[in-house]
């Protein structure tokens, strides 16, 4: 199971406000660049959300991530309003067990940091595809929600874009 955090984060390392709103995004949206999303969103077969990033994703109309197989994380009881989307308490491993059971290879960790910072410190993070945005948000959500072990990353890719974006693409050294 191949699990790549495809994330946008600001300049001093936060993927959004502390009230998780995406408002910071919107200069860089809309436009003819749609910075790779496109292809990426093609390679994956199912999708990862912790709970706000749900409940975030649900406030955009139409669902995001429509065609995917979608777990959400929650240590609250939820129910999903969308078709196949499951609500799940259980563990990261426990989870891409269930995925490889189902014959799934590319999973997109959509996020928070929190959920990020549990796949990682489970090993479970294959690749790291993280599109820095020129702006300082000064405060929010942060990248990884806990410290973790010291990981070294291969850099396999980098992109600038004209808005001033740069991604950059690591997977795990062996």
């Amino acid at each position: 199971m191949h699990i790549v955090y495809y994330v946008a984060c600001s300049v001093d390392g936060f993927i959004g406000p502390a009230d998780g709103s995406v408002a910071w995004l919107a200069p860089f949206e809309g436009g003819a660049e749609d910075y790779g999303y496109a292809h990426f969103f093609g390679s994956v077969d199912s999708v990862l959300l912790g709970r706000r990033t749900y409940e975030q994703s649900l406030t955009f109309g139409k669902w995001p991530y429509e065609g995917k197989r979608c777990w959400v994380f929650s240590r609250q009881k939820i129910k999903s309003t969308v078709p196949g989307v499951t609500v799940t308490m259980e563990s990261p491993p426990a989870v891409v067990k269930q995925m490889k059971s189902q014959k799934l290879r590319r999973a997109w960790l959509v996020g928070g940091g929190e959920l990020a910072g549990a796949f990682r410190a489970d090993g479970l993070i294959s690749e790291y595809i993280i599109s820095v945005i020129p702006v300082l948000l000064g405060g929010g959500i942060q990248l990884f929600g806990e410290k973790g072990a010291q990981e070294r990353l291969t850099l396999v890719e980098s992109q600038r874009y004209a808005s001033g974006i740069i991604q950059l693409r690591y997977v795990k050294e062996a």
